[in-house]
């Protein structure tokens, strides 16, 4: 996951488990040249939206939300601009499962049966099969299951629009 190698480096570059923003961004571009202040900033806010960095509010350092001594660094390691840009829900499950190890066509294939014989989400799919597989995806298994509740008419409490029960009331009288 170049995502997680391109944040992990940084602080272990400077052998610290907390970065101010700017310590961190200089990193990124001014150290390594790998880029622009501005594109550095926006790996901040890409790492934070998938957990991979959080925000002190104490100090509003940036912490990892994994160890960076666990990531395998390669020698000639340079990430590229794609991991800028937000990936959906269905392909970060994808890149999780595929990390642990599965064939990507594998998990597709397998993924797009699922979807198909349970009548579900793309999304809902990636995360029963990376669980069937013992795959840990919880995080994105939450994103999963607020995307679904977002989806549907009804309000998160169980109430529906004054709409829909005006039309229901009047149904019955003809």
């Amino acid at each position: 996951m170049s995502l997680q190698v391109a944040v992990a480096v940084p602080f272990r570059q400077r052998g610290t488990d907390r970065l101010g923003e700017g310590e961190f961004v200089v990193a990124l571009s001014l150290d390594r040249d790998w880029f622009s202040p501005d594109q550095a900033k926006r790996l901040v806010d890409v790492a934070s939206g998938r957990g991979l960095l959080e925000i002190d509010p104490e100090t509003d350092d940036l912490v990892p939300g994994f160890d960076p001594d666990a990531v395998e660094i390669p020698e000639e390691f340079r990430p590229d601009e794609t991991i800028l840009r937000e990936q959906s829900t269905f392909e970060r499950a994808l890149e999780t499962i595929v990390s642990a190890g599965v064939d990507k066509r594998t998990a597709v294939a397998s993924i797009n049966e699922r979807q198909r014989d349970l009548g579900i989400t793309i999304e809902a799919a990636a995360v029963v099969y990376a669980r069937e597989r013992g795959i840990d995806i919880d995080v994105l298994a939450d994103a999963v299951r607020e995307e679904i509740v977002g989806a549907t008419p009804s309000h998160t409490d169980g109430t529906v629009e004054k709409a829909d029960e005006k039309s229901a009331d009047t149904e019955g009288t003809a």
